[in-house]
């Protein structure tokens, strides 16, 4: 497995193999890897002749108050999933290369970031966009894989790269699970494990609010007060949103007469957890 720390590294790599005919499935993480990284690997592995790997902690999508100096870092283990998973290279930059001196230009959408995530971290959205509109060019895959637990994140990067003309494909992949239904997630270390209960509370009100629409239940904001209730009886949480929304746009919905996706963001603790599901009835 390559291990590239620098851009000029990593374009030379890619360059090599495009040239040759090969193509590359790309998988932009933050490190910390799980389960759900490696899924997505697995997933590039399957649909292209070479996996590539980003491992950066992208200071421009973290807020002020958020938790960018205590994101978890572990590159040993990184790098040694990621080589057991059968990943050709790991490209890691810094941010000073990144985000040289006189960096100035951001990507912000108009009206994607206006939802979920995006009311209670300003800038978040943006910060996103940049960073994978840079690394999309200089690795030149292609294709990028995204996991569906960052539901929001995986609409901006589809959105972003249509309305740029990038000529990369977009794909989605499922939620990975852990055996009691808690979304994968690098955040889940913050939890204490007398809180693994109430985070639990998330994918319960996912599950429960599926079958109540697929029995009939219609009205979203019966489904969003049941879900309030069920997660506010454990004390550890603080519910940042519950929605019921159009899955392309993420506008609200009042009446669920077709598929509408319901997603969730809930701190316990020092975690800030979200999770989503497409309820159909």
């Amino acid at each position: 497995m390559e291990i590239l720390r620098t851009i000029d590294a990593m374009r030379s790599y890619s360059s090599t193999l495009r040239q040759s005919g090969k193509t590359i499935a790309f998988v932009p993480t933050m490190g910390f890897l799980h389960k759900g990284h490696l899924s997505l690997m697995k997933k590039g592995r399957e649909l292209a002749d070479r996996v590539v790997v980003s491992i950066f902690v992208n200071p421009i999508q973290f807020g002020p108050s958020e938790d960018l100096a205590a994101y978890p870092r572990d590159e040993a283990r990184d790098l040694e999933m990621a080589d057991k998973t059968g990943v050709d290279a790991v490209f890691i930059p810094d941010a000073t290369q990144m985000y040289p001196d006189g960096f100035q230009t951001t990507i912000a959408l108009n009206a994607l970031p206006g939802h979920l995530c995006g009311l209670s971290r300003p800038g978040h959205f943006d910060g996103v966009a940049t960073v994978v509109a840079k690394l999309l060019g200089i690795v030149w895959p292609n294709m990028a894989i995204f996991g569906e637990k960052d539901y929001q994140q995986l609409l901006v990067v589809r959105q972003m790269v249509k309305d740029l003309d990038l000529d990369v494909d977009i794909v989605g992949a499922p939620i990975v699970r852990e055996a009691d239904g808690l979304a994968m997630s690098s955040r889940n270390m913050y939890l204490a494990d007398d809180q693994r209960k109430a985070a639990c509370s998330l994918y319960r009100v996912l599950t429960e609010s599926k079958k109540r629409v697929k029995a009939g239940e219609t009205r979203a904001d019966t489904i969003i007060a049941s879900a309030e209730a069920l997660i506010q009886a454990y004390p550890e949480t603080r519910i940042d949103y519950i929605a019921v929304c159009d899955p392309s746009t993420l506008d609200a919905v009042t009446a669920i007469d077709g598929p509408v996706l319901m997603a969730l963001a809930v701190k316990v603790g020092r975690a800030r957890l979200i999770d989503n599901m497409l309820l159909t009835p």
